[in-house]
């Protein structure tokens, strides 16, 4: 079939990659992580996803002028190759596999939970069955090529804007008729290791952006659709991330957000309950499943395209590099990536998978970040700062993470190295092109 040969194909435009960005972030960030980080910062959970999207913008930003000189799949896999080292790339690669294969479980999971919820079924042993349904459904969905997976991709991203919009708008009403002050979004008691630990957690969130650079094989004209399209992807989620996380403190306050969130598979539906709108939980209900399919759905390409990346240069078996000549898609990365996704979903916990996630994302932009300050002044999209901070602030941030969590991610970055080395010992070469640039 001529499969080895093949190539991705360039179909994305600046509103599909937008609307790729959105379904990656729009889902277990603003169903899950708010109150998450709630549990930590409080009401200054507001304050926390501002910061995060100031992080994410230096980082994005980054991103973008990675990929607009260099499109191709594998993300900061590719970059990390190019202009650090080979092992630093394929760390980057690494963490990434792991991490987000952690968060496409989560989302799986997340899923089918709210379906449960929805059909007001309490029969708990059918979660995992679910998720491994909604994992081989997006999977064939995948399958079908970029153009068709785009498709599908902005029927959900539109269902679920439009649940958080109405959502939004019901609850500044609520408010309104309250006269709740915004006063208690700034509490005295807050630490900044408090503030740190929920903006890390945050940060999380927006990284969805990065499917954008991801996928810099599949977009049109990448110099110039890539950094619209993450900006674009930004600056929507953190307005619609600020909204949701200041009416939720508004109503039930940050430590009731934190308890919804740890005893209610559904949060926002519950918020939703608490306004005595008819039809609102039930609209919430379903902008949270469709949050979650997009969410799986765009990690399910991303990883895919990590993983050919990586069976391009030897990191995995090269049998993972083919791609079919009809769709245009990497079909043995993608059925690996869903059968990694499945497994943890049989055994995954909500809360452990995101803060796991928030240590190798960190480290995962860090190597982004030190990338960008790489590129000679003829390459360089931005002033130098800009991934300066960007550096700066996923280190940081990263020292608040867990010890449990530091204790994980170092031995995963370990036993990386372990493999890099007997991958290397196994395919007897590195392309060429794998030296810093």
């Amino acid at each position: 079939m001529g499969e080895s040969t093949a190539k991705l194909r360039r179909e994305l435009g600046i509103p599909g990659a937008v609307v790729t960005g959105l379904g990656s972030i729009l889902g277990t960030g603003v169903f899950v992580s708010i109150g998450i980080a709630a549990g930590v910062a409080g009401n200054a959970v507001v304050i926390a996803i501002v910061a995060a999207a100031l992080v994410a913008i230096c980082n994005g930003l980054s991103s973008a002028q990675l990929a607009a000189n260099h499109p191709v799949s594998g993300g900061t896999y590719e970059y990390g190759y190019r202009w650090l080292s080979p092992s630093i790339g394929f760390l980057a690669g690494w963490m990434f596999l792991w991490a987000k294969s952690a968060s496409a479980a989560t989302a799986a999971l997340g899923f089918a939970g709210y379906l449960l919820q929805l059909s007001g079924s309490d029969h708990s042993f059918l979660l995992v069955l679910l998720a491994l349904v909604g994992i081989s459904l997006l999977t064939t969905v995948t399958m079908l090529g970029i153009h068709r997976t785009s498709q599908v991709n902005i029927v959900i991203v539109a269902t679920t804007c439009l649940a958080l919009v109405i959502f939004v708008v019901c609850g500044v009403a609520a408010n309104e008729s309250t006269n709740t002050s915004l006063v208690s979004l700034f509490p005295a008691g807050i630490t900044w290791g408090e503030l740190a630990q929920a903006t890390g957690l945050m940060f999380v969130a927006y990284t969805g952006y990065g499917r954008i650079a991801t996928l810099g094989e599949e977009v049109k004209a990448p110099r110039r659709t890539i950094p619209i399209a993450v900006m674009v992807t930004l600056a929507i989620s953190m307005l619609l991330y600020a909204s949701v996380a200041m009416v939720g403190v508004q109503i039930v306050g940050g430590s009731g957000f934190y308890e919804l969130t740890s005893q209610n598979a559904a949060p926002l539906e519950s918020i939703a309950e608490r306004m005595n709108l008819p039809g609102l939980p039930l609209l919430m209900a379903i902008g949270a499943i469709t949050a979650m399919l997009g969410v799986l759905l765009n990690l399910l390409l991303g990883l895919s395209r990590v993983v050919l990346a990586m069976g391009r240069r030897g990191d995995m078996p090269s049998g993972l590099s083919v791609i079919h000549t009809k769709t245009g898609v990497p079909w043995a990365a993608t059925l690996l990536v869903a059968g990694i996704t499945a497994a943890i979903a049989t055994i995954g916990s909500v809360k452990l998978a995101w803060s796991f996630s928030a240590f190798t994302v960190l480290v995962y932009y860090a190597i982004t970040n030190a990338c960008a300050l790489r590129l000679r002044a003829e390459e360089r999209l931005y002033p130098v700062w800009i991934p300066a901070m960007g550096l700066i602030s996923c280190l940081s941030l990263a020292v608040w993470v867990e010890r449990e969590i530091w204790i994980a991610g170092a031995t995963l970055l370990a036993v990386g190295l372990v493999w890099h080395f007997i991958a290397g010992k196994l395919s007897g070469h590195r392309p060429a092109n794998s030296e810093a640039g």
